[in-house]
């Protein structure tokens, strides 16, 4: 694992050193990836770095020596799994993003249920199936939401409002994944929250024009309205940022993460899943909060790969 460093003192960036920009991927999000290393590569490139991009492809990694840090612009597997993380800790080459471990329980929508259970995290109840013929569950209130434990960006999600579609929304859904998360849908608003290391960034609204935040809206241009801040009370923001920091928390926490929470309308909040490499386009949610307290784009590019020289023992004086 990444080694552990306890000096107080931080790596300060000099707009000399070499990233190594990771995107694309095996994964289902491919195209999303490219689009979010793209444009942090042009971020590193304003503020004077030398940018090299890396696309594993193939799973494997071909990272010059002349590296500094590597920036993940990955997304679901290989890129959010720990599996490129466990590769980059073995070269110790400086990295972005929780470590292999963490990576590996906060992508798994099954294992982070059962940390949020354990740590008393507010979250919509829930259960596993591993079968196309699985059974419905009866214990569980229609509608559901039935999903792959392990992709993201909504990747074959189903929706099941009546007993009858069960069998045929769970066969689709295993097309995507051998293990499904089964939930019961919750009727609330749609939120997100960014932390940065051990600060919660204000809370994001995302309303859809129509339908669900899936993967038709979240990558079709207007499909969705976002609200940064979110048109909350000072109470509901403290138990939604406070619902996510302990989600992020329970899953091993790290350097950033995005949690995605939901506010029923009695003011519970249940959250959904924890993102610990989200989105990383100039438009997308992470750097729409940062935004919010002064932090432009290449200064949260820039912070996350100092905070990743600095969990590496690249100090400076």
């Amino acid at each position: 694992m990444t080694r552990q460093v306890t000096s107080s003192k931080t790596y300060s960036w000099t707009g000399n050193e070499i990233v190594a920009v990771l995107l694309g991927g095996p994964s289902a999000e491919r195209e999303v990836s490219l689009r979010s290393g793209k444009a942090v590569a042009e971020a590193f490139r304003q503020r004077g770095n030398q940018v090299v991009l890396v696309d594993p492809k193939d799973r494997t990694l071909e990272i010059p020596s002349s590296v500094d840090a590597a920036f993940l612009a990955l997304h679901g597997e290989f890129g959010e799994d720990g599996e490129v993380q466990a590769l980059l800790e073995a070269d110790g080459i400086p990295y972005t993003g929780c470590n292999s471990e963490i990576s590996r329980i906060a992508i798994d929508k099954v294992l982070s249920k059962e940390r949020f259970d354990d740590e008393r995290v507010p979250t919509p109840k829930w259960t596993q199936a591993e079968s196309p013929e699985a059974a419905f569950p009866e214990f569980l209130k229609l509608p559901l939401i039935v999903k792959p434990t392990c992709q993201g960006s909504t990747i074959g999600l189903e929706i099941v409002k009546e007993r009858s579609q069960w069998g045929a929304a769970l066969e689709r859904a295993f097309e995507h994944g051998p293990v499904q998360l089964v939930e019961e849908m919750v009727d609330a608003r749609e939120l997100t929250v960014g932390i940065l290391s051990d600060r919660a960034l204000p809370v994001v609204e995302i309303r859809p024009n129509e339908g669900i935040y899936d993967y038709k809206n979240k990558y079709t241009k207007g499909a969705c309205r976002y609200f940064c801040p979110a048109e909350l009370t000072q109470d509901e923001t403290e138990i939604v940022q406070d619902a996510a920091f302990r989600a992020f928390k329970s899953v091993g926490g790290g350097p950033y993460s995005r949690v995605d929470v939901m506010l029923a309308g009695d003011g519970t909040p249940y959250v959904l899943e924890v993102n610990t490499l989200p989105g990383m386009t100039e438009t997308s949610l992470l750097p729409m909060a940062a935004a919010e307290v002064g932090m432009s784009f290449s200064d949260l590019c820039v912070h996350l790969a100092e905070s990743a020289m600095t969990r590496a023992g690249r100090m400076t004086e």
